[in-house]
């Protein structure tokens, strides 16, 4: 029996909104009972915009509030700007929608608390949009670990090393009241991996960073950007496992703009993007090996994982936003469960919110 097509609508219609909506259309071309109907957004270009790319039937509304008194959708996705997103989700909360909201939840803890606390009153499903999951180098590291590839994880070390924060409409990304700050709006996704991989509790974050290279010399309405531009982040966690994220966005001539590595007291796995690598290292504990354990090549596996072109191009996540989709609509429709909550969602900006808290004051912030 043919299910009914969930009718999708977006808040949004800016960088990460049009993203989703070109990974809509492809799951539409794939088979997937889909259909975008909807798009809110304010900015007249914006509008424009999404009636040129999906055609005139797609009904345009000035916000969120107008699309959920019209009643055409099913399903919701907030790809506003960060700042708006309580906003946003104060206006959907009351009407029966299943949303999936973009990173970070909120740009503050306090307002992802507001959230969380109203959740029970909101009657379909929540999901916020961490990508990075999804990842398919990432996914298989998930996985190792899982397998047991590292024994005991007791160390994750993620190193972004890319270009400056792109142009968005209104410039609203360029100040930290908007975004939550740099290690909020861009790194949430780093923390989110670090519990999922470690699957245990931080507790306690030491940062160090600055803004010393990106967007000095501009200037809105008289005003300079004060967004970081580079960190590093200790996080320890209550089993004595600890992460570390070492952010620079001055560096576009790296190799691997992401890698991602886990030790334990087993192996290593890490992962590299955009490469779409993964390489596995077991330990030999055995005395008397012949070969230093580091020159031990039967040891080591190495994958490649390509990702299908039409993924790629429908996106800046290497085909991760249309597999989230897929994992979401299965939640939607009773064969699968929410897999990023909003508690990880408040926990991400948590870690985040302690970090800059911890370069502002100098000292290692506790979490509770």
């Amino acid at each position: 029996m043919k299910e009914t097509a969930l009718r999708y609508a977006i808040v949004g219609y800016g960088l990460m909104g049009a993203e989703h909506a070109r990974n809509l259309t492809l799951l539409a071309d794939r088979g997937q009972e889909v259909n975008l109907v909807a798009v809110a957004d304010p900015e007249p270009n914006s509008q424009a915009r999404a009636r040129r790319h999906h055609g005139r039937d797609l009904v345009v509304l000035p916000g969120a509030a107008e699309l959920a008194t019209a009643e055409v959708a099913d399903v919701v996705v907030v790809a506003s700007p960060n700042h708006t997103h309580r906003r946003v989700l104060e206006e959907l909360w009351n009407h029966p929608l299943h949303l999936l909201v973009e990173k970070p939840l909120c740009t503050t803890v306090n307002d992802c608390r507001w959230v969380c606390e109203r959740a029970e009153e909101h009657t379909g499903h929540v999901w916020v949009g961490m990508e990075y999951r999804y990842m398919a180098p990432v996914a298989r590291l998930i996985d190792e670990v899982r397998a047991g590839a590292v024994g005991q994880p007791r160390m994750v070390a993620i190193r972004e090393h890319r270009f400056p924060f792109l142009e968005k409409i209104g410039d609203w990304n360029r100040f930290s009241r908007n975004t939550g700050g740099t290690l909020v709006e861009k790194c949430c996704h780093f923390f989110d991996l670090m519990v999922k991989i470690l699957e245990c509790r931080p507790v306690r974050v030491f940062a160090s960073g600055a803004q010393d290279s990106n967007h000095l010399d501009e200037r809105y309405d008289g005003e300079t950007p004060d967004i970081l531009d580079n960190a590093y982040v200790l996080v320890d966690f209550d089993n004595g496992a600890r992460g570390m994220l070492d952010l620079c966005m001055f560096a576009e001539a790296s190799e691997h703009e992401q890698e991602i590595s886990v030790v334990g007291d087993g192996g290593k796995v890490e992962c590299f993007l955009p490469q779409s690598k993964v390489r596995v290292g077991r330990r030999e504990i055995q005395p008397g090996a012949e070969l230093p354990r580091s020159m031990r090549h039967d040891l080591v596996e190495e994958v490649d994982l390509p990702i299908d072109p039409e993924l790629l191009a429908a996106g800046h996540h290497y085909g991760s936003t249309y597999l989230q989709h897929r994992r979401f609509i299965d939640a939607i429709r009773g064969r699968g469960e929410i897999e990023v909550t909003l508690a990880d969602g408040t926990l991400a900006v948590a870690i985040g919110e302690a970090a800059h808290r911890s370069i502002r004051e100098g000292r290692p912030i506790e979490l509770r």
